[in-house]
């Protein structure tokens, strides 16, 4: 049951939102300002939120940050501002979708159902499953047989471009480039190798990730082992 997060002070709207947007797959969430909406989010498992633009205590724009750099989930901005100023501020603001009143019910569903596929599909693509491993790059948990292993950063950051890239030789080059991005002038030419090594170590994956000599690495995909 996804949750859904109605951020609006106008209570007969509020219900209204509530009573259209809910069905056999969601719940509805009612907050009439955004010290109720932080309590909520604290407190809840929440997909996504509808969030008006002028709340009694504060402003929406300045709410959202928040939302984002804490949760990471959806937000579609409501408002009766339809300048495109403010549209432009909220989705700079890390908005993912803007809807002006008066609005169609049905279009705020189709939106409201577009964000929460979307969504879906970011936490899939969080996760790697093959064979015996489990990698959740979210959370970073990395399970070999179900036992659980502990990667540094660089190794999760490796891990993650070998297997976003399953089957495709990547060049040393190309790893070096994406691994280390901190601006470093030198980077060791063995760093690359070593931390080959300690992944292959950590995971057991000789077979998985596969040496392309004078070219660069490869995560096997299952049909290859």
């Amino acid at each position: 049951m996804k949750k859904i997060l109605i951020v609006e002070d106008d209570r007969t709207l509020s219900a209204g939102l509530c009573r259209a947007i809910k069905c056999d797959e969601t719940e509805t969430i009612a907050a009439e300002n955004l010290h109720t909406a932080k309590q909520c989010l604290s407190n809840r498992d929440v997909a996504l939120i509808i969030l008006d633009v002028n709340l009694p205590d504060g402003n929406g724009f300045d709410f959202l940050p928040y939302v984002k750099n804490e949760y990471g989930i959806p937000v579609i901005m409501l408002t009766a501002n339809d300048l495109e100023s403010d549209i432009v501020a909220g989705l700079e603001s890390g908005a993912d979708d803007y809807i002006t009143k008066p609005f169609s019910l049905a279009v705020l569903r189709a939106r409201v159902n577009t964000q929460l596929r979307k969504a879906a599909y970011r936490k899939t693509a969080q996760r790697f499953v093959s064979d015996k491993y489990i990698f959740d790059f979210e959370r970073m948990e990395f399970t070999v047989d179900g036992v659980m292993v502990e990667l540094s950063k660089t190794e999760q950051k490796l891990l993650r471009i070998l297997t976003d890239n399953a089957g495709i030789t990547l060049s040393r080059d190309k790893l070096v480039d994406r691994i280390w991005t901190d601006g470093a002038e030198y980077v060791d030419e063995n760093a690359l190798s070593v931390t080959i090594k300690r992944l292959r170590d950590k995971l057991n994956a000789k077979n998985s990730i596969k040496t392309i000599y004078g070219i660069g690495y490869m995560w096997v995909k299952n049909n290859e082992d």
